[in-house]
């Protein structure tokens, strides 16, 4: 089973060639408009801050949710304090990490995180990971938005909790591929439509408003088969009305695209 054919839209951005050539080898015609660019935040006191509080010894735990930010943290602060600083200080307390791509990034530094939040790694399996520790004192490096959700049900186990962000999610350098892709889901051009992101609805729908056909466009989603890479996108998604018609095994861009192609073709 594959696509057979069918019109694929992607909103992939860090990996958008490899996503079009998976959606190619399952017998897709990709369209992949990239949704967004991490956009580092220009003077951010707030986490040189934060370095100070660590290397004072200030924290009990620190949460990283992405490898993008946990990178980013680390050559940042390696602008004003030494290079190993960061990873020393993480040495000397827990660590939590949301998933493979955060430890991935620690790996680089020669950190193993002491707890990992299992599949399908969203923060919610992040609480539940760390449900009864003792540590009280964290701080948590988000994404390119703020999750107040998460930082409120730590609080309510009596966390002092201090948010740490340095990257925010912009639109694209160039948005005319995500504008064109407004405007063919508003003519109902796409069979199928794959998210990897809960930001990617936000800006899609963002460009098309700012083309007038923010309400076909969606519209036009919802006459598209619709498949989501895991909770946390699919809440996304949600909250426009939209509710996906899959969610992969996994929650990997491959596995996503291999079993939605054999979930959405024959359903055409």
């Amino acid at each position: 089973m594959s696509f057979a054919g069918l019109r694929v839209l992607s909103l992939e951005s860090r990996r958008s060639v490899e996503m079009a050539e998976l959606i190619r080898k399952q017998g897709g015609e990709p369209f992949v408009a990239p949704s967004m660019r991490e956009v580092p935040i220009e003077e951010n006191h707030g986490a040189f801050r934060f370095a100070e509080r660590l290397f004072a010894g200030e924290f009990d735990m620190v949460m990283l949710l992405t490898g993008v930010g946990t990178r980013q943290l680390n050559r940042l602060l390696a602008t004003r304090h030494p290079e190993t600083a960061f990873g020393d200080a993480l040495r000397r307390i827990t660590v939590a990490a949301r998933g493979p791509k955060p430890v991935a990034a620690l790996r680089e530094m020669g950190l193993t995180p002491a707890l990992v939040a299992p599949e399908p790694n969203t923060w919610r399996e992040l609480l539940q990971v760390t449900e009864g520790r003792p540590e009280r004192r964290i701080a948590v490096q988000e994404y390119g938005r703020s999750n107040p959700e998460f930082l409120d049900a730590l609080r309510v186990r009596g966390a002092e909790v201090t948010s740490v962000r340095v990257y925010q999610n912009g639109l694209p350098e160039n948005i005319e591929p995500l504008r064109e892709a407004a405007r063919r889901l508003a003519a109902g051009d796409f069979h199928a439509a794959l998210f990897t992101t809960a930001v990617q609805i936000e800006h899609l729908l963002r460009v098309a408003n700012e083309q007038g056909i923010g309400a076909d466009t969606l519209a036009g989603l919802r006459q598209t088969w619709v498949a989501s890479i895991g909770p946390t996108t699919s809440e996304a998604l949600e909250e426009f009305g939209l509710h996906p018609h899959f969610e992969p095994s996994h929650p990997k861009m491959g596995i996503l695209v291999k079993e939605a192609a054999e979930s959405c073709g024959p359903r055409q």
